[in-house]
Protein backbone atom coordinates (compact mmCIF):
# COMPACT_ATOMS: atom_id res chain seq x y z
CA UNK A 1 0.00 0.00 0.00
CA UNK A 2 1.41 3.25 -0.94
CA UNK A 3 1.44 6.11 1.30
CA UNK A 4 1.11 9.80 0.12
CA UNK A 5 4.02 11.91 1.27
CA UNK A 6 3.66 13.93 4.94
CA UNK A 7 2.51 17.55 4.65
CA UNK A 8 4.68 20.08 5.54
CA UNK A 9 3.26 22.59 8.33
CA UNK A 10 3.76 26.12 7.93
CA UNK A 11 6.09 26.92 10.41
CA UNK A 12 8.24 23.86 9.29
CA UNK A 13 8.18 25.77 5.64
CA UNK A 14 9.44 28.93 7.20
CA UNK A 15 12.33 26.85 9.16
CA UNK A 16 12.68 24.74 6.11
CA UNK A 17 12.86 28.18 4.22
CA UNK A 18 15.24 30.14 6.61
CA UNK A 19 17.61 27.46 6.56
CA UNK A 20 19.68 28.86 3.10
CA UNK A 21 19.29 32.28 4.53
CA UNK A 22 21.04 31.13 8.00
CA UNK A 23 23.78 29.33 6.01
CA UNK A 24 25.05 32.20 3.86
CA UNK A 25 23.57 35.53 5.57
CA UNK A 26 25.74 38.11 3.80
CA UNK A 27 24.57 37.09 0.68
CA UNK A 28 20.95 37.10 1.88
CA UNK A 29 21.96 40.70 3.16
CA UNK A 30 22.83 41.77 0.06
CA UNK A 31 20.31 40.45 -2.13
CA UNK A 32 17.09 41.79 0.63
CA UNK A 33 18.85 44.98 0.57
CA UNK A 34 17.94 45.50 -3.23
CA UNK A 35 14.51 44.83 -2.28
CA UNK A 36 14.93 47.04 0.56
CA UNK A 37 16.19 49.95 -1.42
CA UNK A 38 13.36 49.41 -3.98
CA UNK A 39 10.43 49.76 -1.55
CA UNK A 40 11.88 52.38 0.51
CA UNK A 41 12.03 54.94 -2.46
CA UNK A 42 8.29 53.98 -3.24
CA UNK A 43 7.52 54.38 0.00
CA UNK A 44 9.34 57.31 0.53
CA UNK A 45 8.08 58.90 -2.46
CA UNK A 46 4.09 58.43 -1.87
CA UNK A 47 5.07 59.29 1.60
CA UNK A 48 6.30 62.39 0.74
CA UNK A 49 3.47 63.36 -2.19
CA UNK A 50 0.90 62.43 0.76
CA UNK A 51 2.56 64.43 3.54
CA UNK A 52 2.64 67.70 1.13
CA UNK A 53 -1.19 67.51 0.29
CA UNK A 54 -1.90 67.00 3.71
CA UNK A 55 0.31 70.24 4.07
CA UNK A 56 -1.80 71.83 1.18
CA UNK A 57 -5.19 70.83 2.49
CA UNK A 58 -3.85 72.01 5.70
CA UNK A 59 -2.84 75.52 4.46
CA UNK A 60 -5.52 76.02 2.13
CA UNK A 61 -8.07 75.10 5.15
CA UNK A 62 -6.36 77.85 7.07
CA UNK A 63 -5.93 80.51 4.33
CA UNK A 64 -9.43 79.91 2.78
CA UNK A 65 -9.56 79.14 -0.73
CA UNK A 66 -12.26 82.13 -1.24
CA UNK A 67 -8.94 84.88 -2.47
CA UNK A 68 -9.43 85.93 -5.82
CA UNK A 69 -6.96 88.28 -7.71
CA UNK A 70 -7.86 90.74 -10.15
CA UNK A 71 -4.27 92.18 -12.25
CA UNK A 72 -4.25 94.13 -15.65
CA UNK A 73 -4.21 91.50 -18.61
CA UNK A 74 -1.53 90.86 -21.32
CA UNK A 75 -1.01 94.36 -23.63
CA UNK A 76 -2.76 94.44 -26.77
CA UNK A 77 -1.50 97.48 -27.83
CA UNK A 78 1.84 98.89 -27.23
CA UNK A 79 0.67 100.60 -24.10
CA UNK A 80 0.59 98.59 -20.75
CA UNK A 81 -2.80 98.64 -19.18
CA UNK A 82 -3.92 99.73 -15.82
CA UNK A 83 -6.62 99.27 -13.54
CA UNK A 84 -8.04 102.30 -12.73
CA UNK A 85 -7.83 103.85 -9.31
CA UNK A 86 -11.27 103.64 -8.36
CA UNK A 87 -11.60 99.80 -9.32
CA UNK A 88 -10.91 99.27 -5.58
CA UNK A 89 -13.73 101.04 -4.53
CA UNK A 90 -15.67 99.56 -7.30
CA UNK A 91 -15.27 96.08 -6.24
CA UNK A 92 -15.74 97.01 -2.69
CA UNK A 93 -19.47 97.19 -3.50
CA UNK A 94 -20.63 93.79 -4.93
CA UNK A 95 -22.52 91.96 -2.35
CA UNK A 96 -20.51 88.85 -1.65
CA UNK A 97 -17.22 90.57 -1.45
CA UNK A 98 -16.17 90.60 2.60
CA UNK A 99 -12.71 92.21 2.01
CA UNK A 100 -10.21 93.93 -0.43
CA UNK A 101 -7.20 95.06 -0.80
CA UNK A 102 -4.61 95.80 -3.25
CA UNK A 103 -0.81 96.88 -3.65
CA UNK A 104 0.87 99.13 -6.80
CA UNK A 105 4.39 98.16 -8.16
CA UNK A 106 6.43 101.19 -7.80
CA UNK A 107 9.13 102.16 -10.58
CA UNK A 108 11.91 102.32 -7.51
CA UNK A 109 14.68 100.18 -6.13
CA UNK A 110 15.89 99.68 -2.48
CA UNK A 111 19.42 99.00 -1.37
CA UNK A 112 20.79 98.52 2.15
CA UNK A 113 22.50 101.97 2.22
CA UNK A 114 22.78 104.41 -0.69
CA UNK A 115 26.44 102.95 -1.54
CA UNK A 116 25.47 100.35 -3.00
CA UNK A 117 26.06 100.16 -6.80
CA UNK A 118 22.98 100.90 -8.97
CA UNK A 119 21.52 97.97 -10.09
CA UNK A 120 22.46 95.56 -7.05
CA UNK A 121 18.78 95.40 -5.69
CA UNK A 122 18.68 91.74 -4.77
CA UNK A 123 15.68 91.37 -7.09
CA UNK A 124 13.64 92.96 -4.51
CA UNK A 125 10.64 94.50 -5.58
CA UNK A 126 9.13 98.13 -4.40
CA UNK A 127 4.90 97.76 -3.60
CA UNK A 128 2.91 100.80 -2.25
CA UNK A 129 -0.01 98.50 -0.07
CA UNK A 130 -3.26 99.23 1.28
CA UNK A 131 -3.14 98.73 5.52
CA UNK A 132 -5.87 96.32 4.98
CA UNK A 133 -3.29 93.68 3.07
CA UNK A 134 -2.82 91.70 6.19
CA UNK A 135 -6.19 91.03 7.00
CA UNK A 136 -7.33 90.28 3.48
CA UNK A 137 -4.71 87.85 2.74
CA UNK A 138 -4.37 86.29 6.58
CA UNK A 139 -0.57 87.24 6.17
CA UNK A 140 1.41 87.49 9.66
CA UNK A 141 3.91 89.56 10.88
CA UNK A 142 7.12 87.67 12.00
CA UNK A 143 8.58 90.61 13.57
CA UNK A 144 7.70 94.29 14.44
CA UNK A 145 4.71 95.31 13.01
CA UNK A 146 2.73 96.18 10.22
CA UNK A 147 2.36 99.37 8.62
CA UNK A 148 -0.22 101.95 10.97
CA UNK A 149 -2.51 105.03 9.39
CA UNK A 150 0.82 107.30 11.14
CA UNK A 151 3.51 104.86 9.61
CA UNK A 152 1.26 104.61 6.05
CA UNK A 153 2.45 108.68 5.24
CA UNK A 154 5.92 108.63 6.46
CA UNK A 155 9.04 106.47 5.04
CA UNK A 156 8.34 103.32 6.82
CA UNK A 157 9.21 99.81 5.08
CA UNK A 158 7.42 96.50 5.86
CA UNK A 159 9.32 93.46 4.08
CA UNK A 160 8.70 90.10 2.98
CA UNK A 161 10.44 87.51 4.47
CA UNK A 162 12.60 86.63 1.29
CA UNK A 163 13.38 90.44 1.07
CA UNK A 164 14.65 90.92 4.61
CA UNK A 165 16.94 87.52 4.36
CA UNK A 166 18.46 88.84 0.69
CA UNK A 167 18.85 92.80 2.27
CA UNK A 168 20.55 90.57 5.28
CA UNK A 169 18.30 92.84 7.85
CA UNK A 170 19.85 92.67 11.22
CA UNK A 171 17.51 94.32 13.58
CA UNK A 172 14.00 96.67 13.19
CA UNK A 173 14.43 100.14 12.83
CA UNK A 174 17.53 99.92 10.39
CA UNK A 175 16.82 102.60 7.52
CA UNK A 176 17.15 101.60 3.80
CA UNK A 177 17.84 103.23 0.74
CA UNK A 178 14.77 103.55 -1.08
CA UNK A 179 13.87 105.01 -4.33
CA UNK A 180 16.21 108.07 -3.39
CA UNK A 181 15.18 108.14 0.47
CA UNK A 182 15.49 107.40 3.26
CA UNK A 183 12.69 104.17 5.02
CA UNK A 184 13.02 102.78 8.26
CA UNK A 185 11.55 99.19 8.21
CA UNK A 186 8.96 98.58 10.93
CA UNK A 187 8.26 95.26 10.68
CA UNK A 188 9.04 91.56 8.55
CA UNK A 189 6.21 89.31 7.15
CA UNK A 190 5.88 85.27 7.74
CA UNK A 191 5.52 83.69 4.03
CA UNK A 192 2.58 84.34 2.30
CA UNK A 193 1.61 81.40 0.24
CA UNK A 194 -1.22 82.69 -1.60
CA UNK A 195 0.77 85.81 -2.03
CA UNK A 196 4.04 84.52 -2.96
CA UNK A 197 4.94 87.80 -4.85
CA UNK A 198 5.40 89.26 -1.26
CA UNK A 199 7.88 87.85 -0.44
CA UNK A 200 10.77 89.48 -1.99
CA UNK A 201 8.70 92.38 -1.57
CA UNK A 202 8.91 95.81 0.24
CA UNK A 203 6.21 96.92 1.34
CA UNK A 204 5.42 101.12 1.70
CA UNK A 205 2.36 102.87 2.42
CA UNK A 206 -0.02 103.69 -0.15
CA UNK A 207 0.14 107.86 1.11
CA UNK A 208 4.01 107.69 1.46
CA UNK A 209 4.09 105.78 -2.45
CA UNK A 210 2.13 109.55 -3.04
CA UNK A 211 4.44 111.61 -1.14
CA UNK A 212 8.15 110.37 -1.64
CA UNK A 213 7.91 107.81 -4.92
CA UNK A 214 5.87 109.28 -7.13
CA UNK A 215 2.88 107.20 -7.14
CA UNK A 216 0.16 107.66 -9.49
CA UNK A 217 -2.22 105.78 -7.85
CA UNK A 218 -3.51 103.11 -10.73
CA UNK A 219 -3.00 99.48 -8.08
CA UNK A 220 -1.40 96.52 -10.06
CA UNK A 221 -3.28 93.71 -8.14
CA UNK A 222 -6.45 93.50 -6.02
CA UNK A 223 -6.76 90.81 -3.49
CA UNK A 224 -10.76 89.95 -3.20
CA UNK A 225 -12.20 87.43 -0.38
CA UNK A 226 -15.66 86.68 -1.10
CA UNK A 227 -18.38 84.53 0.06
CA UNK A 228 -16.88 81.09 -0.58
CA UNK A 229 -20.66 80.08 -1.91
CA UNK A 230 -20.26 83.12 -3.95
CA UNK A 231 -17.14 82.45 -5.40
CA UNK A 232 -18.84 81.91 -8.72
CA UNK A 233 -20.62 84.42 -9.59
CA UNK A 234 -18.24 87.06 -7.58
CA UNK A 235 -15.27 85.68 -9.94
CA UNK A 236 -17.92 86.69 -12.95
CA UNK A 237 -18.06 90.12 -12.67
CA UNK A 238 -14.90 91.14 -11.56
CA UNK A 239 -13.12 91.89 -14.55
CA UNK A 240 -16.73 94.14 -15.74
CA UNK A 241 -16.85 95.69 -12.04
CA UNK A 242 -12.71 96.76 -12.09
CA UNK A 243 -12.78 97.96 -15.77
CA UNK A 244 -16.03 98.78 -17.14
CA UNK A 245 -13.76 100.38 -20.22
CA UNK A 246 -12.29 97.60 -21.14
CA UNK A 247 -12.92 94.25 -19.16
CA UNK A 248 -11.07 92.34 -21.87
CA UNK A 249 -7.84 93.81 -20.27
CA UNK A 250 -8.30 92.27 -17.01
CA UNK A 251 -7.57 89.12 -15.44
CA UNK A 252 -8.99 87.57 -12.62
CA UNK A 253 -7.47 84.26 -11.29
CA UNK A 254 -7.86 82.37 -7.85
CA UNK A 255 -4.20 81.60 -5.86
CA UNK A 256 -5.74 78.56 -4.70
CA UNK A 257 -5.77 76.94 -8.09
CA UNK A 258 -2.08 77.85 -8.50
CA UNK A 259 -1.62 75.52 -5.89
CA UNK A 260 -3.65 72.89 -6.76
CA UNK A 261 -1.89 73.22 -10.63
CA UNK A 262 1.97 73.05 -8.18
CA UNK A 263 0.40 70.07 -6.39
CA UNK A 264 -0.52 68.58 -9.67
CA UNK A 265 3.46 69.50 -11.28
CA UNK A 266 4.60 67.44 -8.53
CA UNK A 267 2.12 64.27 -8.83
CA UNK A 268 3.73 64.48 -12.82
CA UNK A 269 7.81 64.46 -10.99
CA UNK A 270 6.70 62.20 -8.02
CA UNK A 271 5.13 59.63 -10.98
CA UNK A 272 8.46 59.65 -12.38
CA UNK A 273 10.76 58.62 -9.05
CA UNK A 274 8.21 55.63 -8.57
CA UNK A 275 8.62 54.00 -11.60
CA UNK A 276 12.39 54.65 -10.87
CA UNK A 277 11.78 53.03 -7.60
CA UNK A 278 9.39 50.20 -9.46
CA UNK A 279 12.89 49.81 -12.00
CA UNK A 280 14.89 49.38 -9.01
CA UNK A 281 12.36 46.54 -7.42
CA UNK A 282 12.40 44.79 -10.56
CA UNK A 283 16.11 44.90 -11.07
CA UNK A 284 16.45 43.75 -7.36
CA UNK A 285 14.02 40.80 -8.15
CA UNK A 286 16.31 40.32 -10.64
CA UNK A 287 19.18 39.75 -8.13
CA UNK A 288 17.10 37.51 -5.97
CA UNK A 289 16.57 34.96 -8.69
CA UNK A 290 20.08 34.92 -9.22
CA UNK A 291 20.67 34.61 -5.70
CA UNK A 292 18.50 31.39 -5.69
CA UNK A 293 19.82 29.74 -8.73
CA UNK A 294 23.10 30.21 -7.69
CA UNK A 295 21.67 28.56 -3.98
CA UNK A 296 20.26 25.66 -6.18
CA UNK A 297 23.68 25.10 -7.89
CA UNK A 298 25.34 25.21 -4.35
CA UNK A 299 22.96 23.18 -2.05
CA UNK A 300 22.52 20.14 -5.00
CA UNK A 301 24.50 17.41 -2.60
CA UNK A 302 21.63 18.84 -0.04
CA UNK A 303 18.48 18.39 -2.30
CA UNK A 304 19.68 14.85 -3.31
CA UNK A 305 20.16 13.84 0.18
CA UNK A 306 16.62 14.95 0.65
CA UNK A 307 15.08 13.42 -2.14
CA UNK A 308 17.01 9.70 -1.35
CA UNK A 309 15.10 10.41 1.85
CA UNK A 310 11.45 10.56 0.80
CA UNK A 311 10.95 14.31 0.21
CA UNK A 312 8.67 14.74 -3.13
CA UNK A 313 9.41 17.22 -5.57
CA UNK A 314 6.86 19.79 -4.90
CA UNK A 315 8.28 19.70 -1.12
CA UNK A 316 11.53 20.60 -2.91
CA UNK A 317 9.46 23.44 -4.69
CA UNK A 318 8.07 24.70 -1.87
CA UNK A 319 11.22 25.32 0.27
CA UNK A 320 13.07 27.06 -2.60
CA UNK A 321 10.08 29.34 -2.72
CA UNK A 322 9.89 29.68 0.54
CA UNK A 323 13.28 30.69 1.28
CA UNK A 324 12.91 33.20 -2.43
CA UNK A 325 9.14 34.31 -0.55
CA UNK A 326 10.94 34.87 2.58
CA UNK A 327 13.80 36.80 1.61
CA UNK A 328 11.62 39.49 -0.36
CA UNK A 329 9.76 39.77 2.85
CA UNK A 330 12.37 40.26 4.99
CA UNK A 331 13.36 42.99 1.96
CA UNK A 332 10.51 44.88 2.02
CA UNK A 333 10.21 44.54 5.94
CA UNK A 334 13.29 46.82 5.91
CA UNK A 335 12.26 49.01 3.27
CA UNK A 336 8.80 49.70 4.68
CA UNK A 337 10.61 50.82 7.79
CA UNK A 338 13.22 52.70 6.05
CA UNK A 339 10.70 54.51 4.08
CA UNK A 340 8.14 55.45 7.11
CA UNK A 341 11.12 56.66 8.80
CA UNK A 342 12.41 59.05 6.18
CA UNK A 343 9.14 60.32 5.47
CA UNK A 344 8.79 61.28 9.13
CA UNK A 345 11.91 62.48 8.77
CA UNK A 346 11.76 65.02 5.89
CA UNK A 347 8.08 66.36 7.02
CA UNK A 348 9.03 66.99 10.37
CA UNK A 349 11.91 69.29 8.68
CA UNK A 350 9.25 70.99 6.47
CA UNK A 351 6.84 71.16 9.40
CA UNK A 352 4.50 68.98 7.73
CA UNK A 353 2.05 66.25 9.11
CA UNK A 354 3.23 62.79 8.39
CA UNK A 355 1.33 60.76 6.49
CA UNK A 356 1.81 57.54 4.73
CA UNK A 357 -1.21 55.81 3.13
CA UNK A 358 -1.51 52.10 4.23
CA UNK A 359 -2.62 51.22 1.04
CA UNK A 360 0.83 51.93 -0.46
CA UNK A 361 2.48 49.83 2.89
CA UNK A 362 0.20 46.98 1.99
CA UNK A 363 1.12 47.34 -1.51
CA UNK A 364 4.68 47.02 -1.11
CA UNK A 365 4.57 44.35 0.91
CA UNK A 366 2.02 42.48 -1.77
CA UNK A 367 4.67 43.58 -4.59
CA UNK A 368 7.39 42.03 -2.72
CA UNK A 369 5.30 38.85 -1.88
CA UNK A 370 4.66 38.33 -5.55
CA UNK A 371 8.30 39.25 -6.55
CA UNK A 372 9.67 36.44 -4.55
CA UNK A 373 7.31 33.99 -5.83
CA UNK A 374 8.40 35.18 -9.50
CA UNK A 375 11.96 35.62 -8.28
CA UNK A 376 11.92 31.62 -6.82
CA UNK A 377 10.00 29.87 -9.15
CA UNK A 378 12.38 29.12 -11.95
CA UNK A 379 15.28 28.31 -9.75
CA UNK A 380 12.57 25.82 -7.18
CA UNK A 381 11.36 24.43 -10.37
CA UNK A 382 15.10 23.58 -11.12
CA UNK A 383 15.93 22.33 -7.83
CA UNK A 384 12.32 20.12 -8.04
CA UNK A 385 13.68 18.29 -11.35
CA UNK A 386 17.53 17.22 -10.11
CA UNK A 387 17.41 13.24 -10.04
CA UNK A 388 18.69 12.10 -6.31
CA UNK A 389 21.88 10.21 -7.79
CA UNK A 390 23.06 12.97 -9.97
CA UNK A 391 22.20 15.66 -7.44
CA UNK A 392 24.49 13.14 -4.91
CA UNK A 393 26.81 12.72 -7.50
CA UNK A 394 27.36 16.64 -7.98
Amino acid sequence: MTRSPARLHPADLIGLGAVGLRARPLRAILAALGIAIGVATILTVVGVAASSRAELDRTLARLGTNLLTVAPGQPTGGEEPKLPEESVAMIRRVGPVQAVSAIAELPASVYRNDRVPKGQTGSIVVYAAELTLPATLRAKVHMGSWLTAATARYPGVVLGATAARRLDLPRLGMRLWLGGTWYGVVGVLEPVPLAPELDSAALVGWESARSYLGFDGHPSVVYIRAAESQIGAVRDVLARTADPRAPHQVSVSRPSDALAAKRATDAALNGLLLALGAVALVVAGVGVANTMVISVLERRGEIGLRRALGATRGQIRVQFLAESVLLCALGGAGGTVIGVGATALYAQARGWPTVVPGTAVAAAIGVTLALGVLAGLYPAIRASRLAPATALGG
